[in-house]
């Protein structure tokens, strides 16, 4: 399945306003983008027509799905948190956040690859469907050598599924990438990926991928054991934190359990 991959060819689930997708382009890499927001898919075209008409991008409008048809899309008035998952955007509604629904279109990953092609590299941030992704590489026509996805900090058994569904389809090697520090990071030179540019990331951007993606590649039980102490600065001081005394998350806080949010890397074996 390796000899499927297009090695100049990245995918982007998860399109937003295209601050990866740009990062990408510049890198050297063509791009096929896939958002489930019809309004952003047309504000990125036409910030980045040039590599559109070049045919280096192409845009695709639809909400990846376990199958394809119509959708609901919860397109909220955070548009990082828009969502087809109706349990996401309950969650948003907690939040205090507001939403209108759509009806969207829907694609499977292997449909995507199969029309466009196996990705050299496939990042995933579709909030609260991002194993959904990846789990449609089973029936894909080839599996790409670096997958990224925004993992979960909710449920440690759902963690425990998005690691059973990796190494089931073949990876074995994991990074985990704290997505509040993808501001600092620092790209090598001479490039491991692609071409060098010199790039600042911005919060809410996914940040550097496959060799150069920061940290030590470990394995599939090492990434979970690591996520254990993650979980419990979720618990302290995450979305829905356990503990609600203000005083005592301050000081969870001070004491080093700040909450972030992380993205998991994979490695394709071989």
């Amino acid at each position: 399945m390796v000899d499927d991959v297009q090695s100049d060819l990245i995918f982007d689930l998860g399109l937003h306003r295209g601050e990866d997708t740009e990062f990408y382009l510049a890198k050297g890499f063509r791009v096929v983008a896939v958002d489930a927001n019809q309004s952003l898919c047309d504000e990125v075209g036409k910030r980045l027509g040039a590599y559109v008409d070049s045919g280096a991008l192409t845009i695709v409008n639809c909400a990846v799905a376990p199958e394809s048809g119509d959708v609901t899309f919860y397109q909220d008035d955070f548009s990082a948190w828009s969502t087809v998952d109706a349990q996401w955007a309950k969650r948003n509604v907690r939040k205090g956040s507001h939403q209108q629904t759509y009806t969207v279109k829907a694609c499977t990953t292997a449909e995507l690859f199969e029309r466009y092609g196996v990705p050299y590299y496939l990042k995933i941030d579709i909030e609260g469907m991002d194993v959904v992704a990846l789990s449609g590489l089973e029936s894909a026509p080839g599996r790409p050598r670096y997958v990224s996805l925004e993992s979960d900090k909710v449920s440690f058994r759902a963690l425990r599924n998005e690691f059973d569904t990796f190494v089931e389809l073949g990876y074995d090697a994991f990074k985990l990438v704290s997505q509040r520090n993808v501001p600092k990071q620092q790209l090598p030179q001479p490039a491991r990926e692609g071409s060098y540019v010199a790039h600042t990331f911005e919060l809410g951007s996914s940040g550097a991928f496959g060799e150069e993606a920061p940290g030590e590649w470990i394995s599939a039980d090492e990434a979970i054991d690591r996520y254990r102490r993650v979980f419990l600065k979720y618990m302290l001081n995450g979305d829905d934190p356990l503990v609600r005394s203000r005083l005592v998350r301050n000081a969870a806080k001070v004491l080093g359990f700040r909450y972030d949010w992380f993205d998991t890397h994979a490695r394709l074996a071989g």
